[in-house]
């Protein structure tokens, strides 16, 4: 049968031309859709071991697994590949177009390394958890025996549609052109073991196939024989589309990170050009998860601090090519490895410059930010791909890549966002619809995940040694017993980056009148000075002014939340309860690795009646930072005295360490509080008694607080009798216990400030005193 292709001579054997390769026009149809291991239709069940997921769109809406893909996952990117692409992933192209973040170039300007990869991964936990170290892969078991792409795997590079399948029990072609838009395609690897490469690069063989075709694992005899990875360029065919493939992506070799995969070179053989990159031995974090899955029998997702701690660790990476004005793209868990104790950021086929407007992109359906078809890639989308593979990673996201395509599942019937609140108001600032709301850079996500972290672990380990970690935003928080006031919750900290940053430093202490005129004389206006400016309207009590001068912030950045915290403080000082919680709740959500957000609204939430939500979030500072224990734990003191659980109050005190700052007024209102709630129990009132040993008090405090516990036991005593305890260092008897307290009055009459206070000490000595036969 003669090729009914236009201008084609050949002729159609076992299916296919003999010169072009296409099938016959009444077979085009039945090529697109036959193979030889049919793919599951949409509603069939995923194959993938554990997996609970249905096919969607081809592809498995839990672990992304195209559908068809046999249980053992044959033809998939083996382990310790870099820079593959999944076979699982959806990437396509789309045309670039203006940034459209506002604060795409607001990030940080330093660059943050990390250190060398073979540094020990405790540091992958941050120092805060611990990650189990990724097994040893031996480059030489990698390589494929046989390589060979599974039909079902086959589709055209350009258009998407299946190439290279079964007809009628034939076998499809490894080579040819897609009946659809007439591309050739290739799935037959172009170098052999034994081809020198770049006259440099032994090939070993071929590890996978990707995204762009063969992946191969070569010696590099220039450099100690080291294993290199050697990855074919698209558009190879044509010389000069492959010289302007090599010089557009030239700019990757300058990328050089430890938590990167790093490009050695570009090189050509055989008229195909090849990037030659290193070669990480490791795991992706989508291979540990179907690891994970296998072994438990169902979706085990990572735990939230794990997932966290892979997170925190590659940020510098992003912060490090955003400030070389790249962006990622493409980033899931298919593209980071974990490399024993460390991971690596793999796959920069996606990788490109900030300002390009022209070039393709590419990126995965259930990933990549919505605004990306419409205006580009940005700083902001790529913030969004980390918003979403920590979500992949910490649940069994059904639905991402179709029902939760561009939004997050309801938090309130989610239970990993349900536990942990402050994680998912960090997943909901990187996944915003609009990518202003987002992180702005890769360092103030890595700050705010951080502290996410310590409070997962925290919340984990209750009952542990409680660290402290400075805060890049605020101070420490005041120590107190009594209801916390807007000025004894922490301080925002200086922004030194502030054109007034060194004009403020400059001013003068003085009264809040005083500082106000000086304010008034500022060269500008910026943040930091209306911060400063509602700060002394506070001291003077205006609290109006403060609001005013919160409102000219926000006019100034409309995503500065530290414009909020000032309109709480002021709400608080006017017992504004609703507005104070709205305004402390918005600023929990911007920065939700900060306790001092926490802190706040807690303290409105107190004082406006709201005590479940108020010691929830007291109990979140005490056991995440040493250094809030005290403040968080008063409060927790006062909401359990209050509903009458005297127990429940002794023990929120008794958190607070001998270390702290506040341990000597824990012990002292550990002492009221027993005190208060002793009814006739004489055993509290020894424990109250006893609260105060070792601290250091005046007379007049400790003998006050010892008159009364005794004035209170001797009452008891006279109702009950006699009791076989100890109250203190005294017997509870009537003679011991007044003798006790005659002793105490007298005490208390020798530090009297007045004659007539020392009188009636004495008086009150002499009466208590008890009688004798003589």
């Amino acid at each position: 049968m003669k090729c009914e292709q236009p201008g084609c001579s050949g002729t159609v054997t076992d299916g296919y031309c003999d010169v072009c390769g296409m099938p016959p026009s009444e077979l085009a149809s039945a090529a697109t859709g036959a193979s030889s291991a049919p793919a599951a239709s949409d509603g069939a069940k995923c194959a993938q071991p554990g997996c609970s997921g249905t096919i969607a769109d081809g592809y498995c809406d839990v672990c992304g697994t195209p559908g068809g893909t046999p249980a053992s996952d044959a033809g998939s990117v083996p382990a310790g590949v870099a820079g593959t692409a999944s076979t699982a992933s959806t990437s396509h192209r789309i045309q670039s177009a203006a940034i459209g973040s506002r604060r795409a170039g607001s990030g940080s300007t330093a660059t943050r390394r990390v250190g060398s990869s073979r540094t020990r991964a405790a540091r992958l936990g941050a120092g805060i958890t611990t990650i189990p170290p990724a097994r040893a892969i031996d480059p030489a078991k990698a390589v494929q025996t046989n390589p060979s792409v599974p039909e079902d795997k086959r589709s055209c590079a350009n258009c998407g549609a299946a190439v290279g399948r079964s007809i009628d029990g034939q076998p499809g072609r490894p080579e040819g052109f897609c009946p659809k838009c007439g591309t050739a395609y290739s799935f037959t690897p172009k170098l052999k073991s034994g081809d020198l490469v770049g006259g440099q690069y032994l090939v070993a063989g071929a590890l996978a196939h990707g995204g762009l075709g063969w992946i191969y694992l070569a010696r590099d005899r220039n450099v100690s024989d080291r294993w290199v990875v050697l990855k074919g360029l698209l558009n190879s065919g044509d010389k000069d589309a492959l010289a302007a493939a090599i010089a557009e992506q030239r700019f990757l070799a300058q990328v050089e990170h430890p938590s990167i995969v790093e490009i050695y070179n570009f090189v050509t053989h055989d008229e195909a050009g090849y990037i030659v990159m290193e070669y990480v031995g490791g795991e992706s974090l989508k291979q540990l998860l179907k690891e994970r899955m296998r072994a438990h029998g169902s979706y085990d997702p990572f735990p939230v601090d794990q997932a966290l701690a892979y997170i925190v660790e590659i940020m510098p990476a992003f912060q490090y090519l955003h400030d070389l004005g790249l962006v990622y793209c493409d980033f899931k868990p298919d593209n980071l490895i974990q490399v024993g104790d460390a991971v690596k950021l793999i796959d920069l086929g996606g990788v490109r410059r900030i300002d390009d407007d022209d070039s393709a992109i590419y990126g995965t359906v259930g990933y990549q930010a919505p605004e990306v078809a419409e205006s580009g890639t940005s700083i902001a989308s790529d913030v969004y791909t980390i918003g979403r593979t920590l979500v992949v990673l910490t649940m069994e996201f059904k639905g991402y890549q179709s029902t939760y395509l561009s939004k997050l599942p309801d938090p309130a019937t989610t239970p990993v966002f349900r536990d942990h609140d402050s994680f998912y108001w960090l997943v909901a600032k990187c996944c915003a619809p609009d990518p202003a709301d987002r992180f702005a850079s890769a360092d103030e996500l890595r700050a705010q995940a951080l502290g996410v972290l310590r409070e997962v672990v925290a919340a984990r380990t209750v009952g542990t040694s409680t660290t402290s970690a400075a805060s890049v935003s605020f101070t420490t928080p005041a120590v107190s017993t009594a209801r916390i006031d807007w000025n004894q919750l922490p301080s925002l900290r200086p922004d030194t980056t502030d054109a007034q940053y060194a004009w403020l430093v400059s001013l003068a202490p003085g009264e809040p009148q005083e500082r106000l005129a000086d304010l008034a004389k500022a060269p500008e206006a910026t943040a930091e000075v209306h911060l400063a400016r509602g700060a002394e309207y506070l001291l003077d009590g205006n609290g109006s002014a403060t609001k005013e001068q919160a409102a000219q912030l926000l006019a100034l950045d409309p995503w500065d939340w530290r414009a909020l915290w000032l309109q709480g403080l002021a709400s608080l000082q006017s017992s504004d309860w609703a507005d104070a919680q709205a305004s402390f709740s918005a600023v929990y959500q911007q920065v939700p690795g900060e306790l001092a957000p926490k802190l706040a609204l807690a303290v409105a939430c107190e004082a406006g009646g709201q005590g479940d939500v108020a010691e929830g979030l007291y109990r979140t500072c005490a056991q995440t930072d040493a250094a809030y224990v005290a403040p968080a734990a008063f409060g927790i003191a006062r909401l359990r005295a209050a509903a009458g659980d005297t127990d429940g109050a002794v023990k929120a005190l008794d958190l607070v360490p001998s270390t702290s700052r506040g341990y000597g007024e824990a012990r002292r209102l550990r002492a009221d509080v027993l005190l208060a709630g002793s009814d006739k129990d004489l055993g509290r009132l020894g424990q109250a008694l006893t609260s105060v040993d070792g601290v250091r008090l005046d007379t007049v405090e400790r003998e006050g607080l010892t008159a009364r516990i005794l004035e209170k036991a001797i009452a008891i005593v006279g109702e009950t009798g006699p009791q076989p305890l100890n109250i203190g260092p005294y017997a509870a008897q009537d003679e011991t216990l007044r003798t006790a307290l005659e002793a105490s009055y007298r005490a208390l009459a020798r530090e009297a400030g007045t004659r007539e206070e020392r009188i009636a000490l004495v008086d009150r000595a002499n009466t208590v005193r008890p009688w004798t036969s003589t």
